[in-house]
């Protein structure tokens, strides 16, 4: 006959349990292995090679006897060891040097006794401008490095101060304080005056490029029609008609006769201005194509679409060269240039990414902005590039993507930029607003906010691409009230009558 198991209560039961874990676990289970001195003597020697290598390169010598007869002896000394040997060593330079500042050379600052462990910091500020120490510095990528390539904190402080600030020793370190960098007076730009507003398209009207020789453009619209216009006159040339829903991006090439047009269709056409006719289909993307752009150098194509990729296209063969895999939401925007990283993309998962071409592959992908990427542009002279996205514009270094600045203020869902080579940045945004930078340094000298069209309604304003003509004096944006409006420098205006309205503020950059 089976036993009665015996009842107890909750609280017993509960008891019982602690007690067992607390026999399992109160054991030396969970304790570290005890340290081997050895092993540990060489991981230190390692870290410090690995740290402070560019300040271990003078002689190190162990205390001993011969301490005495120093100041004669170490100028030709050649025994080097290890600083992992002896955790107690001194460090002496075959040229003798002051600890600090303002302190005299006798017997005594020629050496150097080690400091402790936690001290090592203070050592590497009390350290002298040795050769090594300046090469690092110099190659170090600190945001103060990108600032001065940007060219913003050269003419604000010598590149030199935050070497110095670590070499100086402490006792200037505590004097004086380091001044903040402050924003360089921006170069004057002439304002922008609506010169031209074209009327034609019966849609929003997506897209536009200018052809190289600087005669026309074309542009792309909801209304699924591709209008080619006069430049100079605003007279309609010529409508192509074949895609089946809204034109998202035209180029024309500078390469051959042609002119490349992209869809929410899916489409990717190549037109011949010679018949006006469409003479190749580039098939592969699941989804409507958002943006278009040609490689200046080589016959490649480059595609973005909504099934978050970008696809680089052979022109003559039509081949799909390279599918650019890696965004993980609708790839905007897409541009190329003929230095490395050949094709930059930007995304709606908020990301840029700068492609290796040659391997199809991802170089770097830029993670900063926190909205999406909807609009890229190269600088046509400099190594950079800006992006713009409903939280700010930054601007970037090629080719890494080192962070240059943010161009804040634009308080909207920038569509588009452009920039032309005398640094004035264009930012085109949903709600029809028009923002005018300088390049250089950041500054917002215009705001433009042009009329709808009569009979649309204000919530039409909207600015969906934007570009400079080839002379550079000429920005034509395309609008969500049907129209194109061409925009051209106020010859009348001068620095007295439009002063830039600046003073020379403390930066309030972001970090990222």
């Amino acid at each position: 006959m089976a036993e009665d198991v015996q009842k107890h209560s909750v609280h017993t039961l509960v008891f019982r349990s602690l007690k067992r874990t607390h026999d399992m676990f109160v054991s030396d289970h969970a304790k570290s292995v005890a340290q081997d001195e050895e092993s540990h003597k060489l991981k230190m020697s390692v870290k410090m090679t690995a740290d402070y290598n560019a300040v271990l390169h003078m002689p190190v010598l162990k205390e001993g006897k011969d301490r005495m007869a120093l100041p004669g002896s170490m100028l030709g000394h050649q025994s080097y060891t290890q600083p992992g040997d002896d955790p107690d060593y001194l460090i002496t330079g075959t040229h003798a040097y002051p600890s600090g500042p303002g302190v005299a050379l006798t017997a005594d600052t020629t050496m150097h006794r080690n400091p402790s462990e936690g001290g090592i910091h203070s050592m590497a500020l009390a350290l002298p401008p040795s050769q090594a120490r300046l090469d690092v510095s110099r190659t170090a990528a600190s945001v103060g490095d990108i600032h001065r390539h940007a060219g913003g904190a050269e003419r604000s402080h010598p590149p030199s101060t935050a070497v110095s600030l670590l070499e100086g020793g402490g006792t200037r370190n505590s004097t004086l304080a380091r001044k903040a960098p402050t924003m360089p007076k921006p170069q004057w730009h002439p304002p922008w005056k609506l010169f031209r507003v074209i009327s034609g398209h019966l849609g929003w009207v997506r897209s536009i490029a200018v052809e190289p020789g600087n005669q026309w453009f074309v542009t792309g619209s909801a209304d699924r029609t591709i209008k080619i216009w006069d430049l100079a006159s605003g007279k309609l040339k010529l409508s192509l008609t074949g895609h089946i829903s809204t034109v998202r991006g035209v180029a024309v090439s500078n390469r051959s006769p042609y002119l490349f047009s992209c869809g929410e269709d899916k489409q990717v056409k190549c037109w011949d201005l010679e018949y006006n006719k469409v003479i190749r289909h580039y098939h592969g993307h699941l989804s409507a194509v958002y943006d278009i752009d040609l490689h200046p150098t080589i016959d490649v194509l480059v595609t973005c679409s909504r099934d978050a990729t970008a696809r680089v296209w052979d022109i003559r063969t039509k081949a799909n060269v390279h599918t650019l895999t890696g965004h993980t939401n609708t790839v905007a925007t897409v541009r190329c240039q003929a230095a490395e990283p050949q094709v930059i993309t930007g995304s709606h998962d908020s990301t840029i990414r700068l492609w290796d071409l040659i391997a199809g592959k991802t170089r770097a992908t830029l993670t900063n902005h926190k909205k999406s990427v909807r609009t890229l542009a190269l600088h046509p002279r400099q190594y950079t590039f800006a992006s713009g996205s409903a939280d700010n514009i930054k601007q970037w270094m090629f080719p890494d993507g080192n962070f240059i600045q943010n161009l804040s203020g634009h308080n909207a869902i920038i569509n588009t930029l452009a920039v032309n080579s005398d640094g004035v940045l264009v930012s085109g945004a949903d709600n029809g607003t028009i923002h005018l930078w300088d390049w250089r340094t950041g500054y917002n000298f215009q705001r433009i906010h042009a009329a709808v069209q009569p009979g649309s309604l204000d919530s039409e304003s909207g600015i969906f691409a934007c570009m400079f003509d080839n002379s550079e004096s000429r920005l034509i944006t395309a609008e969500a009230d049907k129209t194109i409006k061409v925009y051209k420098e106020d010859d009348t205006a001068t620095e007295e009558s439009h002063p830039v309205n600046w003073k020379p503020e403390i930066l309030k950059r972001k970090r990222f």
